[in-house]
């Protein structure tokens, strides 16, 4: 039994010296730390997150192609010009063959010839010009009586040109909605913005919290050593009972505990501020939490969120874009009228009958189709009404949103104007508690227990401004004002919060 007593007392000597040593190796590295560590401000952090966010440049890359994509559009207006062309290698020549017909008709001009000269009243008549008459049947049928449409091989160059003139607004339609993509992309570009600079605020923020905590535990831890070189001192002289000093080793050691957890803490918060701006390393956040005096209205909130917030201006160009989605199904019940032309414009041994260029006007009007325009024109309004269904639902729930973030504002403000009172009193107690201390009136206990309460209130305020500011960022995002919010913590009414005051 001795001997258990006695390895329990020694394993609890070394606990407190490992605790001890660690508590002070922590507080030295994050004394050192902070004071190595490059500041950033969080104006400096917005825009160093907006230059680096690989989210932000492919949603840049995405809008400039939705741009070029209506820019495309605008060549449905103009007239579609094709160069063609070909070499072709026929069979034979195309042509029409007469020889046969001018046989025959030679046999009868020459068989009426010698009928004339064997009358006895036509042939001396006629017997003077005989010569010039042989000659002339001579050249008539000598030749071959035949015409080449087109030579066996041929090549050419054309072009032919189109230019729509109505085709039920089917043109209009595809601008419009191109450029309702376009802006759609925009949008979800500022949504995106707006998202990453309320993540980039509440892990700023959350950062600083940390530091501060850290602070506050050490200021804590630092206490706590003062006060138990004290107590064991007086437990030496009898002036204290053993268990007042284990008491102020025990919060000694939670101290260091909550110390080490707020370090950890730190740490990871550090990781993921670090994610947000893109670095390897963050800089230590120097912009201090605040909380608002006179806040705006909340029905100017609304306001602004029903103008401004950007999943209602997204669902509104869903609903544009259904509308034009009807209207192009609408066009399908119009006809199609195009100008039309074409020429070539060089050819090798292409027969000159064929014209060297021609214009006219097409048309193409759909009688019957099965009912499938009908349907799907159909199916396009139904689509448009339930678009609209949804946007009237997104304006209320934003309306919630909003009221709802408005509440936590103004609770978490309350919260630290009470907590206020509350770490004025922490002060005033642990001064009486540290004077009835020094006077031999007091105990240890009393006074560790007064410290931990006043770190306790301090980090509770810190807390609340932390939530008070993350709760203004979130609402500056709903109601589309997101880059507002360094304008909000240097305005007249921002009062700074800190462990200190």
């Amino acid at each position: 039994m001795l001997i258990f007593i006695f390895l329990q007392n020694k394993m609890y000597k070394m606990k407190k010296i490992y605790l001890i040593i660690t508590g002070a190796l922590l507080c030295a590295g994050v004394s050192q730390a902070q004071t190595s560590q490059e500041t950033m401000t969080l104006d400096e952090a917005i825009r160093l997150t907006m230059d680096g966010n690989e989210t932000l440049k492919a949603l840049e890359e995405e809008k400039m192609a939705a741009k070029r994509q209506r820019q495309a559009t605008i060549g449905f207006f103009m007239p579609k010009v094709n160069i063609k062309g070909g070499y072709l290698w026929m069979e034979r020549d195309m042509d029409i063959n007469l020889n046969k017909a001018k046989d025959v008709v030679a046999k009868g001009a020459n068989s009426i010839l010698e009928h004339a000269m064997a009358d006895p009243k036509i042939g001396p008549a006629i017997e003077p010009f005989l010569p010039l008459i042989q000659k002339g049947l001579t050249d008539l049928f000598a030749p071959r009586w035949g015409i080449t449409l087109q030579d066996q091989s041929t090549a050419y160059i054309g072009a032919d040109v189109e230019l729509p003139i109505f085709v039920g607004g089917k043109l209009i339609v595809a601008n419009k909605a191109a450029r309702l993509r376009e802006n759609e992309v925009g949008l979800k570009a500022e949504r995106q913005r707006a998202s990453i600079i309320c993540e980039l605020i509440e892990r700023y923020y959350g950062y600083a919290l940390c530091l501060h905590v850290i602070d506050v535990r050490k200021q804590v831890l630092d206490g706590m050593q003062k006060h138990l070189n004290d107590v064991k001192s007086l437990e030496k002289n009898g002036m204290v009972s053993r268990t007042e000093r284990m008491y102020v080793e025990y919060k000694y050691a939670e101290a260091q505990r909550e110390l080490m957890n707020a370090q950890m803490q730190a740490e990871t918060i550090s990781t993921a501020l670090c994610s947000t701006l893109g670095v390897e390393k963050a800089k230590l956040p120097i912009s201090e939490m605040f909380i608002l005096d006179n806040l705006e209205s909340l029905a100017a909130f609304k306001d602004q969120a029903q103008a401004g917030n950007h999943i209602l201006e997204q669902v509104d160009i869903a609903r544009q874009l259904a509308h034009q989605n009807v209207n192009l199904h609408r066009a399908d019940f119009f006809p199609h009228i195009a100008a039309v032309g074409g020429g070539n414009l060089y050819n090798y041994q292409l027969t000159n009958m064929l014209p060297r260029w021609a214009v006219g006007v097409a048309f193409n009007f759909k009688i019957f189709d099965g009912l499938t325009r009908e349907f799907k024109y159909s199916a396009a309004k139904h689509t448009l009404h339930r678009v609209e269904n949804m946007q009237t639902k997104a304006k209320k729930d934003i309306g919630v949103l909003v009221e709802n973030l408005y509440s936590k504002m103004v609770n978490y403000r309350n919260q630290v104007r009470s907590i206020d009172a509350s770490v004025a009193f922490a002060e005033d107690y642990l001064h009486a508690k540290d004077s009835a201390y020094k006077e031999g009136i007091g105990s240890a206990t009393d006074l560790v227990d007064a410290e931990m309460n006043l770190a306790k209130s301090r980090i509770e305020r810190m807390q609340a401004a932390y939530n008070f500011d993350v709760a203004l960022a979130k609402l500056l995002e709903t109601v589309g004002s997101s880059q507002e919010f360094v304008k909000y913590s240097t305005r007249p009414d921002a009062v700074v919060v800190t462990f200190s005051k």
